[in-house]
């Protein structure tokens, strides 16, 4: 088993990853850029290294800092997170070059899987059902100019059908797609599409495939080793997006019934055995209105909405990672996975949803966190925090289980209503008025959910004289006036100077606790005292606790 990992990524997710290393007994190290030099993953680590500016390119993205420093903190693998290098086959290739151990897929599978048509191609002859397109048409290969030629396109889109998607061969997360509903818009739409891929992956290539108003995104986790065992964790329904992204997800998907469930399952387990897969990854389908699903991908990485997997399953997905990246045979079988309950994630970002979801940087400058049985919350932020402009706004993962659908949204709504955040927007409010309207509790949730129900969505919120008092207290001298958001906070508060990989104490400048009584919470004092202890090896908590925190908070793990 490794000493040590580093992971080469930040907030949430680095701070996931931290906190199963801590329980396997493994040493981390954060990486960190110059806007990130008092993020909560730098405190978290055991060590952190400066990698370069805050520009991305200049350091998450940056694979000859991140190699540097692998070996200069004598890591022996890397774990990538997910966004970022996570699916860069280059960065996976290059690790293994340098005797580094890529906890993820190997090289080939993310060059043949990230790139769509290749993907397509190799579930076509598995026998996996793809979505009926057009493959292979080259797009940018400049900012300023298209190749790609779509004088015969025309016929070729008649017969798939309209409307269609245009949609990167590279890459994801809702960049590089257009929707198209009629010949007239053809050419722009692969036009701007392919710009808009290579400025986001290096590759402005694209390809059209039919695109379904009434359809679920449906997808199923996976797990396979190095010896040929492969599983997957049942499925996760992520129709609810905004931008082509997913905001809230659930488990188990009200639509699917045993046989379709089984079904789809082992396409996904033939899907990841076609591809030569290895570790964690997810299978998407595409499900239309008549219950006909086909592939879309699989991402070569760990999910954002990986916890709701882990609440009702009990497997840490992050520890099955590691010990398969070293070498280990995959313990667990498929008769062995039996969920239980359901689980509700929203992704909590610091965004405008009255003004199409626009990123709401800014300064934390108060939080309060739901708690309660059954709650989860994976962040990265914590009070006084500045959300960056420069990486992608989401400022935690909220995760709720409860034993039935019914009651996880109740569950979810309240978590919703009990978290605050002062200073950015945030969609708490929004999620709230999505999970308590009928469409969603009736389960009809489609990938246009948000454009069909809540376009033009205006908060109705009314802050009182004590919310704006609790506002008002908490502001340092010479904050600007906060913006009066519902927003988000997380399970791990603290901050330090220190960003060195020694980080004594003693340079610990703890968040701010100010002087309204109703603000201190002594229990919180002494769980952000524990969480700077445990980058320590907890050798200088301050309570007599030893045990290190676990992310899934109430719920047990019982499927380590």
């Amino acid at each position: 088993m490794f000493e040590k990992i580093l992971i080469a990524n930040r907030s949430e997710i680095a701070i996931r990853v931290i906190h199963t290393c801590r329980e396997m007994g493994i040493k981390s190290v954060a990486v960190y850029s110059d806007v990130d030099k008092k993020a909560l993953h730098v405190l978290s680590a055991d060590e952190a290294v400066y990698i370069g500016p805050s520009e991305p390119s200049l350091s998450y993205l940056n694979i000859e800092a991140i190699i540097k420093a692998a070996k200069q903190t004598r890591a022996q693998a890397i774990h990538p997170g997910y966004g970022f290098l996570s699916e860069n086959y280059k960065f996976a290739q290059r690790c293994k070059d340098e005797g580094l151990v890529f906890i993820g897929p190997s090289a080939e599978a993310i060059r043949n899987l990230g790139d769509k048509i290749t993907s397509r191609k190799i579930m076509l002859d598995s026998g996996v059902p793809v979505m009926p397109g057009l493959n292979g048409m080259t797009g940018c290969t400049s900012d300023m100019a298209v190749s790609v030629d779509t004088s015969d396109l025309t016929d070729a889109v008649e017969e798939i059908g309209y409307p269609v998607l245009v949609k990167a061969t590279a890459g994801g997360g809702g960049k590089g797609i257009r929707i198209v509903n009629s010949s007239d818009e053809i050419k722009e739409a692969v036009a701007s599409a392919s710009r808009e891929a290579l400025k986001a992956f290096g590759n402005g290539n694209v390809y059209i495939e039919k695109f379904f108003t009434r359809a679920r995104h449906i997808e199923f986790q996976i797990l396979a080793d190095k010896y040929g065992n492969t599983i997957h964790l049942f499925e996760r329904e992520c129709s609810i997006q905004r931008r082509h992204q997913k905001i809230i997800e659930e488990t188990p998907a009200l639509i699917l019934t045993s046989e379709l469930r089984q079904e789809m399952g082992a396409a996904a387990v033939r899907a990841a055995k076609a591809s030569h897969y290895e570790n964690a990854g997810t299978v998407e389908f595409l499900l239309d209105d008549k219950n006909n699903f086909y592939f879309l991908e699989i991402n070569t990485r760990l999910q954002v909405e990986h916890p709701i997997t882990e609440m009702t399953t009990g497997v840490d997905l992050v520890r099955h990672q590691i010990e398969i990246a070293a070498g280990q045979s995959l313990r667990l079988r498929q008769e062995d996975i039996h969920p239980r309950g359901h689980a509700i994630e929203c992704r909590i970002y610091a965004e405008d949803p009255e003004k199409d979801f626009l990123p709401s940087p800014g300064k934390i400058i108060f939080m309060k966190e739901p708690s309660g049985p059954g709650i989860r919350n994976d962040c990265g932020i914590y009070q006084g925090f500045e959300v960056p402009v420069d990486y992608d706004p989401i400022l935690s993962k909220l995760v709720v289980h409860a034993q039935t659908r019914d009651q996880a949204i109740s569950k979810m709504v309240k978590a919703l209503e009990d978290y605050v955040v002062l200073g950015v927007k945030t969609p708490i409010e929004f999620m709230v008025n999505v999970l308590n309207s009928r469409p969603f509790r009736s389960g009809e949730v489609f990938t246009d959910f948000i454009k069909a129900h809540f376009s033009g969505w205006k908060s109705n919120r009314e802050f009182n004289s004590s919310e704006r008092e609790l506002a008002d207290s908490a502001r340092e001298p010479g904050d600007s006036e906060p913006e009066f958001i519902d927003s988000a906070r997380e399970f791990s508060n603290s901050e330090s100077e220190s960003i060195d990989s020694e980080r004594e104490l003693s340079n610990f400048e703890p968040l701010s606790i100010y002087s309204a009584s109703e603000l201190i919470d002594v229990a919180m004092i002494a769980f952000i005292a524990d969480a700077v202890g445990g980058a320590k090896n907890n050798s200088n908590s301050f309570s007599d606790t030893k045990k290190t925190v676990s992310p899934w908070g109430t719920l047990g793990n019982w499927q380590l």
